[in-house]
């Protein structure tokens, strides 16, 4: 019995008891996203500042959820997150030349409504999509079992009043 005792007072002791705190600390009430905020020069800023006032309140039917922290570079939709970052840098894959050839399976270039994208598969299902031929990179992510589709097609609109076509920094 004294051995049940003992053990009792060491999983509730000063160490687990510290466990227990770090482990709630860290745990959410709710299901938000989260996501780094990109740090783009101020011209670009100003460019996701607009685009962020011309998205839409529903994606593709999925209501506007933004992620933490708050930015006006970020916005989502959804839960699991479709996830909007404005102002990041040149995805590496962009300038490929096996990807301008079509030589990259996990890599597309394409266009939805007058916007160019780059499409990168990631490693856990999702599909990245960066702008292309824009001022300004703006990079949604789109996880698995989502159409991307409706997603770029709800987006075109934004991306056009926001986000003038040139060649981003």
């Amino acid at each position: 019995m004294n051995f049940f005792r003992h053990r009792y007072r060491i999983l509730v002791g000063p160490p687990a008891l510290a466990v227990l705190i770090t482990v709630a600390g860290c745990s959410s009430a709710d299901d938000s996203a989260s996501t780094a905020v990109p740090g783009p020069s101020t011209k670009v800023t100003k460019l996701c500042r607009n685009l962020d006032k011309a998205l839409p309140t529903k994606l593709d039917g999925l209501d506007r959820e933004d992620p933490e922290p708050a930015s006006a570079l970020t916005a989502g939709w959804g839960s699991p997150a479709i996830i909007l970052r404005c102002g990041v840098v040149r995805p590496p894959r962009m300038i490929d030349p096996k990807v301008a050839e079509g030589g990259d399976p996990d890599a597309v270039a394409g266009g939805v409504n007058g916007v160019d994208w780059l499409m990168e598969k990631q490693d856990d299902g999702a599909y990245r999509f960066t702008t292309a031929n824009r001022s300004a990179y703006v990079e949604v992510t789109v996880p698995e079992g989502q159409d991307s589709t409706g997603v770029l097609v709800d987006l075109a609109p934004a991306v056009k009043k926001a986000i003038p076509e040139g060649i981003a920094d």
